[in-house]
């Protein structure tokens, strides 16, 4: 099927009552407009309403795209920064909204930043910004931003982000721990509003992507660390403890 006409149908369902997590015309045109098949692989999948898997991370379904950009709300030249690039499919939803040069997006996994900047040169999008940064450290090179997206949940906002907003900026975030998250909207003045529940992965930080190498270094140090610390006993414990 041509995926013009499942892009259709996809925003028809978003639109509609059942759903109804589009409410404003340029979410609506955005996400009509974005190729989504050049991001995920199987065609049908692309534009089925559903959560998908990449290399261990998860791709948001269309409806938690869709709810993240109306809570997120963002304007024509909106600098924007979407921590947690993936597939690249959102950041091309906003590059749609603010236009693609005032698009940055970071992501831990260096795989992924690599996908997402193939996806985004694809789908045509190839001025967007993508980079390898612990996404709670934001972008501070590209600071202030008007609008920040998280895609991954943590109880509170990393303050370096807050730190990068602009004077009238907004973040919205998964807030919260396990199966107790909300979207939140803040405010550059503090002002929060809640979006309903969500389901989102936690905000890793260096060290705790998959393919980190950081983990392997920091099991041996924690192992040196205790060795060192073993050598270091005195007294009578050296009598019969075995050290090594």
């Amino acid at each position: 099927m041509d995926p013009a006409v499942l892009r259709e149908d996809m925003v028809d369902s978003l639109e509609h009552h059942a759903k109804g997590v589009v409410d404003t015309d340029a979410t609506a045109l955005a996400m009509r407009t974005v190729p989504r098949e050049a991001f995920v692989d199987d065609e049908r999948a692309a534009y089925a309403d559903q959560a998908l898997e990449h290399r261990d991370t998860r791709v948001l379904a269309p409806s938690t795209v869709a709810r993240l950009f109306e809570a997120l709300g963002v304007d024509a030249g909106d600098d924007v920064l979407v921590v947690g690039a993936g597939i690249g499919y959102t950041p091309a939803v906003a590059a749609e909204l603010a236009g693609p040069r005032h698009v940055h997006a970071v992501d831990i996994t260096r795989e992924l930043v690599h996908d997402a900047r193939r996806n985004l040169a694809d789908a045509g999008y190839p001025e967007v910004l993508v980079d390898c940064r612990d996404g709670a450290r934001g972008l501070p090179e590209y600071a202030p931003f008007d609008r920040i997206l998280v895609e991954a949940a943590a109880v509170d906002p990393p303050r370096a982000l807050l730190d990068q907003l602009a004077d009238d900026g907004r973040l919205v975030m998964p807030r919260g721990r396990g199966p107790d998250q909300s979207l939140v909207a803040i405010d550059a003045d503090g002002t929060e509003r809640v979006h309903g529940p969500v389901a989102f992965d936690p905000l890793l930080v260096d060290g705790e992507q998959p393919t980190a190498l950081e983990r392997n270094r920091t099991e041996r140090e924690d192992a040196e660390r205790a060795a060192r610390a073993a050598q270091t006993q005195t007294g009578w414990e050296r009598d019969w403890i075995e050290w090594d």
